[in-house]
């Protein structure tokens, strides 16, 4: 069943969670009802990466509209109708320029619904199955359950017991309590909000409330329940009291402790469950100027009579630092909402704010400039508050909570910067209110910075990095080193200051790869190939072995392969071939580049030095689960592609100019031909080993434009392989111009 008509058949509650999904003008019901066949069939995650995918998928969309206006005005359907569609093709048309942000925004609506459905059909499945207490909890939960169990046994029974006895044992009782409190928000609460920090940067925690909600909750409940005494007691010695009353002596004490315990509690309660996010952002924390974010309040109290009673408020920078040219900005949307239990899968108490977004103030200039610093726009850091009433049984609390640091940008260039401070921020900081953190940034050990690194994969690809391909980063970062734990990185060294010998920092690089396995290489990943490796190790391997190698030189990400061949007197030859960037990936999927790589010497037919991936799998058992059907000249991907070789003589290596070329390319001259087919180039800092094939199609891909007529004696001469090979040599001999001449005048002598 589709994903649409799912959420249709869902309960009232979870259809309210729909309906408020679509509340803005982001991307309207309308058009995800009318279309939804057609949207929940698209590739809006290869649409949100490629511009020429998006801008197909827009076009589309477009057309799509116009035929369901058409529907309806065959169908004679009401005006209204008709102009919301028209409306609606006109408002897309804001995404012309950009419409991958139009394919991110539908992306994230998709994945929003899926979360819905999820919630619902896990909570039907805990009905169904009445799911007891998690048996893996630890000591220290089975501690507190036992004392949260003894308190309230302490409560019920002190209603039994006589008046003198009751207030000496209630002492005792606000101890329990108070050492309950301590464990429960000094400790409990305090690892739960450093694992949220950890989870928003990647790393595989639990952030789950529910556990802490109960033990809040009953808490609370005990407090209450002794408050009520204390009432009935007040009013009890408002009829009889007596002179040296122990209930007039220590009633008001006794009143004052418990109210105490009762509001540091409730401040307590109140967090952020979800911190912000924007539909299309690299993560949590990196929000953009008018650009809408969501993000969700919890009280862990559950008193159902408060249940649509608290209104939470949004604010901005209510504690921003004088700083000169700190920027102000207002929150606006729908910043007050009351906290319901209809809005999670627990019925917790939540506020969930779907459609906020940020201005700065043009005014203001950013504070008196007490503080004289340089910081940059990714190094600024804003809090949004939370602010909300509590009032039950004549007790009133203010409560304020507030997010983690956000990092505000204008632009989309600036998320790649902004991300690397989030995740600076959250590895290191453990005072969620720095917000001058950057103004002295302390430096990473090695095993923080390499675990962050790893959550990066981990949440991306399901697979992080394993010890090997960490030591091979730290190598990169400090040297070779007998161990690195002892290593410390700077903010600067990490994010700011360009690697020696190229133009990119070390985040940027790691960054790029990151972005190029989850692409195109997603699953190799998955599988367990290894990818950041040392082509030394294939000095002592067979023949034809080959790894998977990350490029350094590449900004954006680059991926290579190594291979060893041997010498006549046996010894060990390691070669490789240039970088493949993303945009070869994009056109070329790398197993079959993998698949069908060849290398051609003089007079030779080519051939695949590839037979083994590292340290010794054959290759078809490797890769071959991932072959399309056809390879070569035949596959599939060829025919998107019309290149020609173009080989420059460079001392004693071939070098291909580029990996892509236009068939309106200039043809090279003689002196620059060679038939030794070759690409030399650079990855991991080395310099050119081998001369190796390379065009869009890696493995020598069309010499003729295939929109262009054959003569069939030619195309019954091109279909032989035996001859093919032949045309190959010559071609790589005497080049195009002059092969061409040279069959003109084999066919004038004939």
């Amino acid at each position: 069943m589709a994903q649409w008509e799912k959420l249709r058949q869902l309960e009232s509650v979870y259809l309210t969670q729909v309906d408020e999904l679509y509340d803005g003008d982001a991307f309207p019901m309308d058009v995800r009802h009318y279309l939804a066949h057609w949207i929940e069939g698209q590739d809006w995650d290869r649409a949100a990466r490629d511009h020429d995918v998006a801008m197909l998928l827009f076009q589309v969309l477009l057309e799509n509209l116009d035929i369901q206006h058409s529907r309806f005005v065959q169908g004679g359907e009401s005006f209204l109708l008709q102009h919301n569609i028209r409306r609606f093709k006109q408002s897309f048309q804001r995404y012309q320029e950009e419409p991958y942000n139009l394919a991110n925004i539908i992306q994230w609506f998709l994945a929003k619904e899926k979360e819905i459905l999820q919630n619902a059909e896990l909570a039907e499945q805990v009905q169904l199955l009445q799911v007891q207490q998690n048996p893996m909890e630890t000591d220290s939960q089975r501690n507190i359950e036992r004392k949260m169990t003894d308190l309230k046994n302490k409560v019920q029974v002190s209603v039994s017991m006589s008046l003198k006895s009751m207030l000496s044992g209630m002492g005792v009782l606000l101890d329990g309590v108070e050492e309950l409190l301590c464990v429960l928000v000094r400790e409990e609460l305090v690892q739960w909000q450093r694992r949220q920090q950890k989870a928003c940067i990647g790393a595989p925690d639990s952030t789950c409330l529910d556990q802490l909600e109960k033990w809040f909750t009953t808490e609370a409940e005990c407090l209450f329940q002794v408050r009520k005494f204390l009432k009935k007691l007040e009013e009890l010695m408002g009829k009889v009291t007596y002179e040296h009353d122990p209930v007039k002596k220590q009633k008001p004490a006794l009143q004052k402790r418990v109210d105490s315990l009762l509001t540091s509690l409730l401040k307590s309660a109140f967090v952020v469950e979800t911190q912000p996010s924007m539909p299309q952002g690299k993560g949590p924390l990196v929000l953009r100027t008018n650009v809408q974010f969501s993000v969700k309040t919890r009280f862990l109290v559950k008193f159902p009579e408060l249940n649509h009673a608290m209104k939470v408020n949004v604010s901005m920078d209510r504690e921003a630092p004088l700083v000169k040219g700190y920027r102000r900005f207002n929150v606006l949307g729908t910043n007050s909402k009351a906290l319901n239990m209809a809005e999670s899968m627990s019925g917790g108490m939540v506020a969930d704010f779907r459609h906020l977004t940020l201005k700065e103030q043009k005014s203001g200039g950013g504070g008196k400039g007490i503080h004289d610093l340089s910081l940059s726009v990714t190094e600024e850091l804003h809090i949004i508050n939370f602010n909300t009433e509590f009032l039950l049984h004549d007790m009133s609390v203010s409560l304020e909570t507030s997010s983690l640091p956000v990092v505000i940008i204008s632009n989309s260039s600036q998320q790649q910067s902004a991300w690397a401070s989030i995740l600076w921020f959250n590895m290191l900081c453990l005072e969620p209110k720095n917000l001058l953190f950057f103004a002295n940034c302390p430096v990473a050990t090695w095993p923080q910075l390499g675990e962050m690194l790893s959550w990066q994969f981990l949440s991306s690809t399901t697979r992080g990095l394993d010890s090997n391909q960490l030591d091979m980063i730290a190598h990169k970062l400090f040297g070779k080193q007998q161990s690195y734990d002892a290593c410390n990185i700077s903010w600067t060294k990490f994010s700011k200051e360009n690697v020696p010998n190229t133009n990119f920092t070390f985040w940027v690089w790691f960054d790029g790869i990151l972005f190029m396995v989850k692409s195109h290489l997603e699953n190799l990943w998955k599988d367990g190939y290894k990818l950041f490796m040392d082509k030394t190790l294939l000095k002592k391997k067979q023949r034809g072995t080959f790894l998977l190698r990350f490029s350094e030189s590449i900004r954006d990400g680059g991926i290579t392969f190594s291979w060893v061949d041997y010498s006549p007197t046996g010894e060990p030859d390691v070669r490789s071939v240039q970088p493949f960037t993303k945009v070869d990936l994009g056109q070329i999927p790398f197993h079959e580049i993998i698949r069908n790589f060849q290398i051609l010497e003089e007079e030779n037919v080519p051939e695949n030095p590839l037979l083994f991936l590292y340290p010794d799998t054959p290759k078809v058992e490797a890769f071959g689960k991932y072959y399309t059907k056809k390879s070569g000249a035949d596959s599939e991907y060829i025919k998107y592609i019309r290149t020609k070789l173009v080989f420059v003589s460079k001392e004693n290596t071939l070098e291909a100019k580029s990996p892509m070329y236009s068939d309106t390319g200039p043809e090279p001259s003689p002196s620059t031909m060679n038939p030794r087919y070759g690409l030399g180039g650079e990855a991991f800092g080395e310099s050119p080993s081998l001369p190796l094939p390379l065009s869009p199609d890696p493995m020598f891909s069309a010499m003729v434009d295939p929109d262009e007529d054959l003569n069939p004696t030619l195309q019954e001469f091109l279909n032989d392989p035996n001859m093919y090979h032949c045309l190959r040599i010559l071609l790589g001999r005497y080049g195009g111009t002059h092969f061409k001449a040279l069959l003109q005048r084999a066919g004038e002598d004939e």
